[in-house]
């Protein structure tokens, strides 16, 4: 003779903290995803400071002496780059009459202001000179 369960009665206990195990075996996959995604922001965000830089030190150099503009450009492009960018920056300015600025930076790992991707990001801004 079998016993019938009524409709109404508790699931059985087998099944219990299923999700937990499932929760912690997708843990590792979850924190390399957002690890991953983090790193494509860091990319992203040093193309922006690497054009925003070359587009400062560009407008800087076209209002310079020619004598003086290299510095002047530098100066400019890195001005608004915080510490952990600013170490591995190279800015460089050139031509008379449409002067050009180029930013190189270097792309964080996790963190700004320690290991760097030995992959430069580049930036180029162009102006014409003002005329005196």
């Amino acid at each position: 003779m079998s016993v019938r369960r009524p409709a109404f009665a508790a699931p059985p206990l087998r099944d219990r903290g299923q999700v937990t195990i499932e929760f912690l075996g997708m843990t590792p996959t979850i924190i390399v995803t957002l690890i991953a995604l983090w790193q494509v922001v860091l990319v992203g965000y040093t193309f922006i400071l690497a054009g925003n830089a070359a587009d400062e030190a560009v407008r800087k150099a076209t209002a310079t002496e020619p004598g003086a503009r290299q510095a002047a450009c530098e100066a400019a492009g890195l001005k608004h780059l915080s510490e952990a960018w600013r170490g591995s920056a190279e800015v460089t300015c050139g031509g008379s009459g449409y002067v050009t600025a180029d930013v190189r930076l270097e792309v964080p790992i996790l963190f700004p202001g320690t290991l760097s991707v030995p992959i430069p990001v580049s930036g180029h801004a162009g102006a014409v000179e003002e005329a005196d």
